[in-house]
């Protein structure tokens, strides 16, 4: 694979209809992935450069772990894991490249085994919101999906993405932009499936990103959100008064009632809560290959289930529903 090639991406959108949007996204991803200066894009750019080349390459994403599979030289395994180790931090995953064991932040196995559980997702077009590196797209693949378009502004995350997909086969079928869900186009109307995990509370406006949401869908199809939530019955909304979880940009944090009216006000309908469940350092944790603060960081040392701040310790729910 060719480093930011994203050729086939803009030959499916032109498929879909959507010439135009591909030749505007064509546009973004030449500017954002070849700026005039960043601080660590050269470093990165360097380091995918030193990746080795792999006979009998491929990324297998049917176990916990997504997996590069391939014959690589046994000496070049310690200066591949110095290579890898030059994306750091990896938060989301894991990832086995022939038998590196990138224990990221997030054991994003997990959550996944939640999602899977609610949504069907064989020979459908995905789009996944706030993707990160890609984890969950590989993961979408093998439950099926006909093609994950992902969109994450961070370049790192976009960087982390390229170093697995450099191994991927040459037909391709998981794309990632550099892209926020706040530029995606009006009544796009594209997609089967959409995921937003972990983007909501991160938005100034709720409202806004779930009609977002909505209309990158074609009618009938689903979103699966997976968003923090306040535990109670009643129609709330925490809003911090400054961080959450040591996190500056949480804005709105919502019971799964009034998320649920939300979600219907936007365009959707059938809204189902099919889990909830508290974030544990079981699940969030630093490790060598994260290891900046992570969730023991954030919380409360007397009282662990109350944040730094005083607030409900993380609690996350996934919800399904479908467009109107």
């Amino acid at each position: 694979m060719t480093l930011f090639d994203r050729q086939s991406f803009y030959d499916w959108l032109s498929e879909q209809g959507q010439t135009e949007w591909a030749s505007q996204l064509r546009a973004i991803c030449n500017a954002r992935f070849f700026p005039p200066k960043h601080g660590n894009l050269d470093k990165w750019k360097r380091a995918y450069g030193r990746l080795p080349e792999m006979d009998g390459a491929s990324v297998d994403g049917h176990d916990d772990a997504v997996a590069v599979k391939g014959e690589l030289a046994p000496a070049t395994i310690d200066s591949l894991r110095e290579t890898l180790m030059q994306f750091h931090p990896w938060r989301k995953g894991p990832f086995s490249v022939c038998g590196i064991e990138i224990d990221t932040e997030w054991r994003s196995n997990l959550k996944w085994q939640r999602v899977l559980s609610a949504i069907d997702l064989r020979n459908k077009a995905v789009l996944d919101v706030g993707c990160g590196n890609g984890y969950y797209g590989w993961k979408m693949l093998a439950a099926g999906a006909d093609c994950v378009v992902g969109c994450d502004p961070y370049l790192l995350y976009v960087m982390q993405f390229e170093a697995i997909r450099r191994y991927a086969e040459a037909s391709e079928r998981h794309w990632i932009v550099p892209l926020a869900d706040t530029e995606l186009p009006a009544k796009l109307n594209l997609f089967d499936v959409a995921f937003s995990m972990g983007v909501l509370y991160h938005r100034t406006s709720p409202i806004d990103h779930l009609q977002t949401i909505a209309e990158t869908l074609r009618p009938g199809g689903q979103v699966v959100l997976e968003t923090l939530i306040v535990e109670t019955d009643d129609f709330a909304t925490l809003v911090p008064v400054d961080r959450y979880a040591k996190m500056r940009n949480v804005w709105f944090i919502p019971s799964t009632a009034m998320l649920s009216r939300w979600m219907s006000r936007t365009g959707f309908k059938n809204i189902r809560v099919v889990d909830i469940t508290t974030t544990t350092s079981n699940e969030q944790r630093k490790t060598d290959w994260m290891t900046f603060e992570s969730l023991s960081d954030f919380l409360d040392p007397s009282d662990p289930t109350k944040t730094i701040e005083g607030y409900p310790c993380p609690v996350r729910a996934i919800v399904v529903a479908d467009r109107k």
